[in-house]
C-alpha cells in the first residue's frame, strides 16, 4: 500500500520531530545542571581540596563522566581561592600552581571524553549538504554550563551571608539574578545545537586539544632544560 503525504502534513510531522529533539536535548541539560549542583554539594560537605572524588555513577556512562567534570572544576575553583592569599607561602603556591596545570589537562581530558559521547550518539546521523558546524563543540559548551553552576553556587552563598552587610548581600543577589539567567540562556543554546546536529543541520568536529606547557617537547622551557 502506498501512502501519500501533502505538503501540510509533511510539515506538521517535521514540526513535531524538531519539537520531540528540543525536549530530548532540555532533558540532557537538565539532567547537567542536576549532576553538577550534586557534585558541587558533595564537595561542601567536607570542603577540602585533598578529598577523594566519591562519583556516584557507572564508569562507562555520560552522567560518571559529568560528575567528575564537575569535581575537577569545583576543587580546582577552590585551588584558585587558595592560590590567591596574599600570606601563602611561596612554595606552597608553586605547589598548588602545578596542581591547577595538571587539573586543567584533565579538565581538557574529560571535555573530549564528553564529546566523544556525541560523536558516538549522532554517528549515525546524516548531516545536510547546507549543515554548518558551531563555533564550539557540545563538550565545551557544557564545560562552560559546568562553570557557571559554580559561580551559581558561590554567589547563592554571598547573596545569604549572614555576616555581610545588607549592601553586599543585594549586590551579591543581583548578580546572582543575571547568572541565573545565563544558566537559562545557555542551557536553551546547548539545546539547540543538539537539535541541530541530531537532526543534521549542523555538524561536529573534535580537535583534541594540543596543549604546549605540559608538554616536554613543545614548551621551551622544558626542553632546553633536558639538553
Amino acid at each position: 500500500m502506498t501512502i501519500f503525504y501533502n505538503k501540510r502534513m509533511v510539515s506538521t510531522m517535521r514540526f513535531f520531530f524538531v519539537v520531540s529533539l528540543l525536549y530530548i536535548c532540555a532533558m540532557f541539560t537538565q539532567l547537567c545542571n542536576k549532576i553538577f549542583n550534586q557534585s558541587i554539594v558533595a564537595y561542601h560537605e567536607h570542603n577540602d581540596v585533598h578529598q577523594a572524588i566519591s562519583n556516584p555513577y557507572e564508569k562507562s556512562s555520560i552522567e560518571h563522566l559529568l560528575f567528575l567534570k564537575n569535581w575537577i572544576d569545583t576543587v580546582q575553583w577552590h585551588l584558585e581561592d587558595i592560590i590567591r592569599d596574599p600570606n601563602i607561602d611561596p612554595v606552597e603556591a608553586l605547589g598548588i600552581k602545578r596542581w591547577i596545570d595538571r587539573s586543567n589537562q584533565e579538565r581538557t581530558d574529560v571535555v573530549e571524553y564528553i564529546d566523544s559521547y556525541f560523536l558516538e550518539k549522532y554517528s549515525k546521523t546524516v548531516p545536510a549538504a547546507d549543515a554548518t558546524i558551531n563555533t564550539e563543540s557540545p563538550a565545551w559548551a557544557i564545560d562552560r554550563l559546568s562553570i557557571l553552576a559554580l559561580k551559581i553556587y558561590h554567589m547563592q552563598e554571598e547573596a545569604t551571608r549572614a555576616d555581610a552587610t545588607p549592601e553586599h548581600r543585594a549586590a551579591c543577589q543581583r548578580k546572582l539574578d543575571i547568572l541565573l539567567e545565563q544558566q537559562k540562556d545557555l542551557g536553551t543554546a546547548i539545546e539547540a545545537l543538539l537539535a541541530d546536529i541530531a537532526a543534521g543541520r549542523k555538524f561536529m568536529k573534535v580537535y583534541k586539544q594540543m596543549k604546549m606547557y605540559n608538554d616536554p617537547s613543545l614548551n621551551p622551557v622544558l626542553y632546553k632544560n633536558e639538553k
